[in-house]
């Protein structure tokens, strides 16, 4: 949960006063100000545990579960990995890893145990080891010999019961990933190449991996002990302008629920890494959001990326006596509700009775998503909490404003305390797509501004004045000043190159060590 700023809406008046009375402050502006560049974050509610925040390409950022709102008849699942690509990180741009199995778990009777897994498998293919590029030219399709980097994906749906593998079905293989976005000189048209990635499989499902846009909007300034304890840092999405590597399916519901009369299912994905004896160990774990960043403490956070859902009521504690509110009151005098937090038990970890809630369910960390319920003509950011109930806590939309409505729950807004808080960002920064995968396009590397002096289009070699000529042009006249003078500045920093070094062998000679 990141808070805490409260945005007033009909007779939501004394809360606003209130907030503003505790900080004795006359005014919260910042809600108004511009969006942090990539760079600017220094902390990520993605990197929510201390052994996978070194291993970002384990790291599973967000889950979402949605009924598809092009296709109501089927659930989309999204899952990203590697928090904060920072668009221009090249020349090693962003791969999901050849020794991981990233798998999305289906709880189909809300016993805490997986039905079925959708295990995506990658493998790293290099044309040419001889040159430091991603790509060599301009790449015009994922086929593209110009694409030097490029990845293939497999897709098993696995089967179980009680806890062990039943079937496996080859659903994919050989799938093409999207690339990581270089820019526009390498990749003039990245529609087209995120389309070629979208791909239906055996079984009726859809499926896309690659790059995009995070779609996860927050201040996650909420670290500096709530935004520097006095709201001054507050509304600016820290997420902006990052990428995100997706895995995206799309599956009819028939495939994924136990009836039509028992339509929940319960969702968590999962990463295991290969150890070097060959064997796979889970190195990081997702259901709803935010749960190991300020749910669970410090002691807690690795055991629980190691962990299944039936074994979570070692956690449970962490909900029912939650840290986070009684932090809130010790900073702004908002009295926290009383403990045990059951509310918080039956909404997280079971599901909303008559909505999200399966028969004889038990107690478990899992995104929890009713497959009956038909996608919203008019989506609320609150979802549920705004009358929406194909949004969260009912499954998660791309939309759904889930650092809102987790807060002002966790504040007690369904056992008598109302509330209107949240972090002032409302919406990605990015709209999202109309049709699968939805996750709007990543920011391209070649972001930035055009060199002084040059426009669209036009060649560099004008930015550059004539020093830069075609092979086997003439030259003359200012360019001949130009390029001598070019030659000439770099004659005089080799002669101080071979000075400066003789020097330090002189003095490294007369050492005695």
């Amino acid at each position: 949960m990141t808070p805490l700023f409260s945005r007033s809406g009909t007779g939501r008046k004394g809360l606003v006063t209130l907030i503003c009375g505790a900080l004795a402050t006359g005014g919260l502006a910042a809600a108004g100000v511009a969006t942090l560049e990539p760079g600017a974050a220094s902390a990520s509610s993605h990197r929510e545990a201390p052994l996978i925040s070194g291993t970002p390409q384990y790291d599973n950022t967000d889950l979402y579960a949605f009924a598809s709102p092009d296709k109501p008849d089927t659930t989309t699942i999204l899952a990203n990995w590697i928090p904060f690509e920072e668009p221009a990180g090249g020349p090693n741009f962003y791969t999901f890893a050849d020794d991981a199995q990233y798998d999305l778990h289906i709880d189909n009777n809300g016993d805490a145990q997986g039905d079925t897994v959708f295990r995506y498998t990658f493998k790293t293919h290099t044309k040419n080891g001889n040159t430091f590029l991603y790509n060599t030219g301009p790449v015009t399709n994922l086929a593209d010999p110009d694409l030097n980097i490029t990845q293939t994906y497999d897709i098993d749906l696995i089967r179980l019961k009680n806890g062990h593998e039943a079937s496996r079905t080859k659903l994919a293989d050989d799938v093409p990933v999207a690339p990581s976005d270089v820019g526009k000189a390498s990749m003039p048209d990245y529609g087209k190449l995120r389309s070629q990635a979208v791909y239906r499989t055996a079984g009726g499902a859809t499926t896309f991996a690659g790059q995009a846009d995070d779609p996860f909007f927050a201040d996650l300034r909420v670290f500096d002990l709530l935004y520097g304890g006095d709201l001054s840092e507050v509304g600016r999405d820290t997420l902006k302008g990052y990428n995100v590597n997706t895995i995206a399916l799309q599956v009819p519901n028939d495939l994924i629920r136990e009836s039509a009369h028992q339509p929940v299912v319960g969702i968590w994905s999962t990463a295991q890494r290969r150890n070097a004896q060959g064997y796979y160990s889970q190195v990081s774990r997702l259901g709803n959001p935010l749960v190991n960043e300020v749910v669970n403490p410090q002691k807690d956070k690795d055991r629980f990326n190691a962990s299944q859902p039936a074994y979570d009521a070692q956690f449970a504690k962490n909900v029912t006596n939650p840290e986070l509110p009684k932090l809130i009151e010790s900073l702004y005098k908002i009295k926290a509700p009383a403990e045990p937090r059951n509310d918080l038990v039956d909404v997280f970890l079971k599901g909303v009775k008559g909505l999200n809630q399966p028969p004889n369910v038990r107690a478990s960390e899992e995104l929890r998503l009713n497959t009956s319920i038909p996608p919203a003509a008019h989506p609320k950011r609150l979802g549920v909490l705004d009358g929406d109930n194909a949004g969260f806590p009912n499954g998660r939309r791309l939309g759904d404003d889930v650092i809102d409505a987790a807060l002002q729950v966790v504040e007690g807004e369904l056992v008598g305390s109302k509330n209107d808080l949240g972090d002032a960002v409302d919406k990605n920064d990015k709209k999202f797509e109309k049709h699968f995968p939805y996750v709007a396009e990543p920011t391209a590397g070649s972001r930035g501004r055009l060199a002084k002096g040059t426009a669209a289009g036009t060649d560099v070699r004008s930015g550059l004045g004539d020093a830069l000529q075609p092979a086997g042009s003439a030259t003359g006249g200012s360019g001949d000043t130009v390029l001598i003078a070019a030659s000439a500045a770099s004659g005089a920093a080799a002669i101080l190159l071979l000075g400066s070094a003789f020097a330090w062998w002189r003095r490294r000679a007369q050492r005695a060590y």
